[in-house]
């Protein structure tokens, strides 16, 4: 069963080179402080992070996480919020069933993939952490900044970020 990553752009839209800027736009975030996410064996993903690692965060989101996330941020096309009755109306030929927790519970283990559905939007517009970032945004996390790969702490920064 592979982890889901959340991935977040940190850093803004000035001074990105192309091939940065194309990588960011095929992983859809076009804008700082949204977020996307993927499971962990997508292929091509690990080069994409590396590749982008000087502009966005990652880390393997955890069930409760991500539940606040579908709650909070999850939007349908046409922009309304996600609610457990359109999940239970629409996503049923998807095989889910349970509302925003059953949705949740078929993307941790795989069965349907975000970015797959096309009735609800991939991208979580969130906003700013609350308190600001701890460390430097120019900086790898490993060396005392917010960049790159993050592990399980993306989960605290997400819920700063709701």
């Amino acid at each position: 069963m592979p982890e889901l990553y959340a991935i977040i752009r940190i850093r803004g839209r000035v001074d990105v080179p192309p091939d940065v800027d194309y990588t960011l736009k095929l992983l859809r975030l076009h804008k700082k402080f949204h977020m996307v996410i993927y499971p962990s064996d997508q292929p091509g993903l690990k080069g994409m992070l590396q590749k982008a690692k000087d502009w966005i965060t990652w880390g393997e989101i955890d069930y409760d996480t991500l539940v606040e996330v579908l709650r909070k941020r999850g939007r349908t096309i046409g922009n309304k919020p996600l609610t457990d009755e359109f999940i239970n109306n629409h996503l049923s030929k998807y095989g889910v069933s349970g509302g925003i927790y059953g949705l949740a519970k078929a993307l941790m283990e795989g069965k349907v993939k975000l970015h797959k559905i096309d009735l609800i939007k991939p991208v979580f517009r969130l906003h700013p952490p609350r308190g600001g970032f701890r460390r430097s945004t120019k900086r790898p996390y490993g060396d005392g900044g917010e960049l790159g790969y993050r592990g399980k702490a993306i989960n605290e920064l997400i819920k700063r970020m709701l």
